[in-house]
């Protein structure tokens, strides 16, 4: 419902700035008013890759400057037209009116839906403001302004009615039309930028717990926290605000899919927030059920009136949320299964040790990294790696990258690494840990980070008695490990040496095409320093020979370097599942995975680094 809000946010905001037009000078036509809220749409979403940060010291002013100006053309037609309608205030007029309108009155609940609509993304905002301020911006300037435009329309009408399907330009001054006019055209694009980043947040969110297909995320800024572009969202969102826009040609239809979409997701917030008062807060049942029967017989009577406008447009949001909830739904189910089916085939730890310290192979120089799902046991794929590859590196780190249900996870948390094998087979494993809204960041740091982690673990479980033997600890037990602490400790001592290498090819180059490429990319990217770390013991310090020969181990195996091993995993039905089943796993899941971004691209691998080996699941 979030995603279809974003859809339609942006459709009804551009719509109905533009109505103005008819009223002023300018006789436009309904083609010449739809090109024109076509344009505005497509610009706004062609423009969403530079991010918002350019012109985002702009919306804060933009819609100061439009609640003011709609309380002070409240106020006016408060005082021109009939001042007596601020009594309206009294509760008796509302039971008044609905004695005297019965079902065409609580039919009209689904129009008045929309004086109220946007409140619902005052949630969104609450991952960047405190809820103090959300609640004081709303209690002294939002709802104060919101409340006096709307008499001061319900002013104006009450001496001319027939204003009533444009009420709001038609009651605006002729001397202060066109600033009116401009300001309310910015304030419905800061609105729609506004939901269409906050259906970029939910996707990302949605994707780092496993419920949406993995797709492209850009950072479009360095500084500020949140700012984030998804190509592949944002013209499917143009596309499918650009079909309503101009399927309907009126904001009449788009406000009541609009007032629906909001309706429902204020009555499954509220089912959500009773759930969290019971279980997260750890209040009364009672307390919890209270809530939900105050706000829900509110938010139910209003839902119910949309859901009489199903057939007027109503249908959209419906169908929108039902789209991406299957597709949410097909993709998370996939996961589970291929999840299952590698918690129930995991690889013997005898089958391993029975191999030997070599496994079986050449053992070369080197850290091979195995990226698997699962947080503890070898997964099926390694042993279709062991038979398929003629070797493998001396140090091997099963890899586990798992999004956590926290927003951040600091860096002091980040590792939890323990030991798969024996200490002579150098095997370990590895749990990487991201909030929902953590960065995975290029930045080739997680190696170093890696064996700092790595290097930790061996110094604490040599000072753990429990862990003091020859062979190391290998029975599951894992540690959270510090890597920014190892900078400054006495396991290992990192030094920076700075790689100024460049492509000198390019540089001696006497073509004038490649010269010319070269320094528009320099322009684009300018050019950064980069650090390499290169790890030493210290030579002072005394520990036990087995483990300085580990350490010296991974050392030299860092310096030999790293490969990425990941498994390129077919997913198909069992031939004894149900047709259901098999549409959805070899049909749907087999389409998502197709068409979205693989694992390697979305961990931010190095494809020169890059192993892979096919294997097919049946589940």
């Amino acid at each position: 419902m979030v995603i279809g809000d974003g859809v339609l946010t942006s459709a009804i905001a551009v719509m109905s700035s533009l109505p103005g037009l008819q009223y002023s000078g300018k006789k436009l036509t309904k083609g010449a008013l739809l090109l024109l809220a076509c344009v505005i749409l497509i610009s706004l979403f062609a423009l969403q890759h530079i991010g918002t940060h350019k012109v985002a010291f702009m919306f804060a002013p933009i819609v100061m400057l439009w609640l003011i100006s709609i309380f002070c053309i409240g106020l006016y037609n408060i005082i021109h037209w009939n001042p007596k309608v601020v009594s309206a205030i009294y509760p008796y007029y509302i039971i008044k009116f609905f004695r005297e309108t019965g079902r065409d009155g609580w039919i009209s609940l689904g129009g008045i839906l929309l004086s109220i609509t946007g409140t619902e993304a005052m949630y969104a905002d609450l991952g960047h403001f405190t809820a103090v301020s959300i609640r004081l911006a709303f209690v002294f300037a939002i709802y104060p302004c919101l409340v006096v435009q709307y008499m001061g329309q319900a002013a104006f009408l009450s001496r001319n009615l027939h204003s009533i399907p444009n009420s709001f330009f038609e009651s605006i001054p002729d001397p202060v039309f066109w600033p009116i006019f401009v300001v309310t055209t910015l304030s419905a694009v800061v609105g729609s930028q506004a939901t269409i980043t906050a259906t970029f947040s939910v996707i990302k969110q949605c994707q780092a717990l496993g419920c949406f297909p993995r797709v492209k995320i850009v950072h479009t800024s360095k500084h500020i926290y949140g700012q984030i572009y998804i190509p592949e969202i944002n013209w499917m969102l143009m596309i499918l605000t650009l079909s309503i826009t101009i399927g309907f040609q009126d904001t009449t239809l788009i406000g009541n899919a609009y007032g629906l979409a909001t309706a429902t997701l204020m009555f499954i917030t509220t089912f959500l927030v009773a759930l969290v008062i019971t279980f997260v807060w750890q209040k009364s049942i009672w307390i919890s059920g209270m809530f939900l029967l105050f706000f829900g017989i509110i938010e139910g009577a209003y839902l119910s009136a949309a859901l009489m406008k199903v057939p007027q447009g109503g249908w959209v949001p419906l169908v929108l949320s039902f789209i991406f909830m299957m597709i949410m739904y097909i993709w998370h189910y996939g996961m589970c299964l291929k999840y299952n089916f590698d918690m129930h085939n995991k690889v013997p730890l005898q089958w391993l040790l029975g191999l030997g310290p070599s496994l079986g192979i050449v053992r070369v120089p080197g850290i091979g990294l195995i990226y698997t799902e699962l947080a503890t046991g070898i997964p099926a794929i390694f042993s279709h790696f062991v038979t398929n590859l003629p070797a493998f590196h001396k140090v091997l780190v099963f890899i586990c990258v798992k999004s956590v249900p926290v927003p951040y996870v600091s860096s002091d948390e980040r590792f939890v690494v323990g030991r798969v094998c024996p200490r002579p087979y150098r095997m370990y494993k590895c749990i990487v840990r991201y909030g929902y809204k953590d960065i995975q960041r290029d930045d080739g740091d997680f190696e170093n980070q890696l064996i700092q982690s790595l290097a930790e673990f061996i110094h604490m479980e040599a000072g753990e008695p429990e862990f003091c033997t020859s062979e190391g600890s290998f029975d599951g037990r894992m540690m959270v490990t510090r890597s920014s602490s190892i900078q400054s400790g006495s396991t290992i001592i990192a030094t920076e040496i700075e790689d100024c290498s460049e492509s000198s090819s390019i540089q001696s180059s006497k073509s004038s095409a490649l010269l010319s490429l070269r320094s528009v990319y320099d322009d684009e990217n300018p050019p950064v320093r980069k650090q390499h770390i290169r790890f030493h013991l210290p030579a002072n310090q005394v520990m036990d020979s087995a483990i300085r020969e580990e350490l010296m181990d991974l050392i030299v195996a860092k310096e030999a370097g790293f490969a990425y091993i990941m498994g390129h995993s077919y997913v198909k039905a069992r031939r004894s599942s149900s047709c259901f089943k098999k549409f959805v796993i070899d049909v749907g899941y087999t389409f998502l995975r197709k068409n979205c971004r693989g694992p390697s691209v979305d961990l931010n691998i190095p494809h020169i680094n890059l192993i892979e080996v096919g294997m097919t699941y049946y589940v």
